[in-house]
């Protein structure tokens, strides 16, 4: 999982930059048609939310506690909560989510399989 944490770590931040862009020009969009979507600042706190836990992923990519893994967890998980919720007409911002909601149950799978790690060890 060391591996797959830094991977997804730097692909997060990475995507950052493409999910914060299509979020101002989808913000854009929505102020300029006047149709009461929040598509854009739902993107850009999606896309914050990300490279938070892309940072987050590479920093705890070695750590043995679950303290990484549950803010990795409550982080992607938000920010595909939050998606999912908000997309509207950015319909990119499903897409965001389901990486984010897919980091988030790798979080778990780690979390689970780093504590059973654990317990055959002791």
């Amino acid at each position: 999982m060391k591996v797959w944490k830094l991977i997804s770590g730097i692909l997060s931040m990475v995507l950052f930059l493409v999910v914060a862009f299509q979020s101002c020009a989808a913000g854009v969009a929505n102020t300029l048609a006047e149709n009461g979507e929040v598509s854009g600042s739902a993107g850009i706190l999606v896309a914050i939310l990300m490279l938070a836990g892309g940072i987050v992923s590479v920093a705890t990519r070695k750590s043995e506690k679950n303290g990484g893994n549950i803010a990795l967890i409550v982080l992607f998980g938000l920010a595909a909560l939050l998606g999912f919720a908000n997309y509207g007409s950015y319909s990119d911002l499903a897409i965001w989510s389901g990486w984010c909601l897919l980091n988030a149950v790798l979080a778990v799978v780690a979390m689970l399989t780093g504590k059973k790690k654990t317990d055959v060890e002791s």
